[in-house]
């Protein structure tokens, strides 16, 4: 018995810039959506490269900003080319924490969500 990754999920307070910020960020781009007639939801897939794709759900009765407290989830991606990378994601100011002695540094979207970003193997 084997099992693939398929999506993770974030939900997200302000939809639209956190699809924006994850087209810009990653090159992720929306796939498919989903969005029932009364509106109390959308639920948004974006994909990079490969098959694995990134959950945003947006509910309509958020009133403030998700609380992510202590934890330290995060996802990670792999890039070819970390210092192309790490100078596009300061351009942007997203960098949040940079582990030199590692080579992988994460960065931050609008919810405060992080993203390890790590060399490709």
């Amino acid at each position: 018995m084997t099992f693939t990754p398929v999506h993770t999920n974030r939900n997200v307070f302000d939809l639209e810039k956190s699809i924006a910020f994850y087209k810009e960020a990653l090159g992720y781009e929306e796939v498919r959506r989903i969005a029932p007639a009364d509106g109390h939801f959308i639920i948004v897939f974006l994909q990079g490269p490969g098959a694995f794709q990134l959950e945003l759900t947006w509910l309509r009765d958020m009133e403030r900003p998700y609380d992510l407290g202590d934890n330290e989830i995060h996802l990670a991606v792999a890039t070819e080319d970390m210092a192309a990378a790490l100078a596009k994601h300061k351009a942007m100011g997203c960098v949040c924490y940079e582990n030199t002695a590692m080579g992988i540094y994460f960065i931050a979207d609008a919810d405060g969500y992080w993203t390890e970003i790590v060399p490709a193997k």
